[in-house]
């Protein structure tokens, strides 16, 4: 199968990525196509942008230059501690930004309402961004023969079009990966090509729709990366409030794209149907050349691997860099990963003509008691 990584928008919360990456290498699944938005492209970019043997220590690299040191031993601290010290690195961060990702704007016209240069819109400056991507990508390598295929995905600030920006039709670079997750208006527009660009997140920030529209062919095994919850309790709290639609806003609304693609096969396969019995003088090289090209023969295998970390209940939970709370997410994000590899389904039979099959995470085993 053709393997495909789809990576999510969600700031801190895509360590959990990175997790799953580390399973995925050291059990040698290397993915043919990487899509990302936002964080999901940073991380794409890391992985993409570099040879096997070098991906995981730049992504490595990459996450320990942004984690935020503690104030206290999070593995150790009680749930009190591990709240109060993640607020603290929080407005750390609001106030100072992180070193080679953003800086604020200091002396900021923007911050007061006035008018500034559409790249200057926006409180802090994501330029250390693009020196830390030139310095852990590798983006001859990304754009040659050799390198594994990267999507990532921004919007239009002027059309509000999603673009796809993508190293097989086009040469990516940092700005593409810094468009990616331009989410105002903490962050200011990139300017590609004479448009300016925001976060993909706006208009989608699950990109599996990149995928559906543009399959290889031959059945794909495609591993979703999900890092927003899609359902919730009702909020009681301001902070839940603003927690609770941070998660709607940016939750995935792949379970639409897969009704949507399956659909789409089912009318692709009844059209061969019908096109087998038109008698032979009514059928045309031109109509079996059509529908080749639309093809329906293979199986879309989709592994979801929800994160399920609730992080405090903290609505700045995507702002949460702290080493702690980012060791944590990495390790779940391998251990749910090692779930999924350890059941496989992908490689149980499946009906005929079945157009995509789903596959959640396997409950999580009960140890056996002593």
């Amino acid at each position: 199968m053709r393997i495909v990584l789809v990576l999510q928008g969600g700031g801190a919360l895509g360590a959990y990525q990175a997790g799953v990456y580390q399973a995925l290498h050291e059990h040698g699944l290397m993915p043919d196509w990487t899509v990302g938005t936002s964080i999901g492209a940073i991380n794409g970019a890391l992985i993409a942008g570099n040879r096997q043997a070098d991906r995981l220590g730049r992504l490595k690299q990459f996450w320990e230059r942004v984690a935020h040191p503690d104030q206290v031993d999070m593995a150790r601290a009680d749930e009190q501690g591990k709240r109060a010290n993640i607020w603290l690195n929080t407005a750390d961060i609001v106030l100072r930004g992180i070193p080679g990702f953003f800086e604020p704007r200091l002396f900021n016209p923007f911050a007061l309402g006035w008018h500034v240069a559409p790249e200057a819109a926006s409180y802090y400056d994501t330029a250390p961004l693009s020196t830390t991507l030139r310095e852990l990508v590798d983006f001859d390598y990304l754009n040659g023969a050799e390198g594994m295929r990267l999507t990532v995905n921004a919007v239009n600030v002027r059309t509000g079009e999603l673009a796809h920006f993508d190293s097989v039709r086009g040469q990516l670079g940092p700005d593409h990966v810094r468009a990616s997750g331009a989410l105002p208006p903490g962050f200011a527009p990139v300017p590609i090509a004479g448009e300016l660009y925001w976060d993909g997140g706006l208009y989608s920030n699950t990109p599996l729709e990149s995928v559906l529209g543009d399959l290889p062919k031959g059945d794909t095994l495609c591993f979703l990366v999900d890092l927003w919850q899609e359902s919730g309790l009702a909020p009681t709290t301001l902070d839940e409030v603003n927690m609770r639609q941070k998660d709607v806003t940016f939750a995935s609304r792949s379970l639409r794209h897969i009704r949507d693609y399956a659909e789409q096969h089912r009318l692709q396969r009844k059209l061969r149907d019908l096109y087998e019995r038109l008698p032979p003088t009514a059928r045309t090289a031109q109509d079996w050349a059509e529908l080749e090209a639309l093809g329906c023969e293979t199986t879309l295998h989709i592994v979801r691997l929800p994160y399920a970390g609730r992080d405090w209940q903290m609505a700045a939970k995507d702002l949460n860099f702290s080493r702690g709370s980012i060791d944590w997410r990495w390790d779940q994000g391998y251990r749910d990963a090692l779930r999924a590899l350890d059941a496989a389904a992908w490689l149980r039979a499946v009906e005929e003509d079945t157009a995509v099959v789903v596959h959640e995470l396997p409950p999580r085993a009960v140890p056996k008691a002593q």
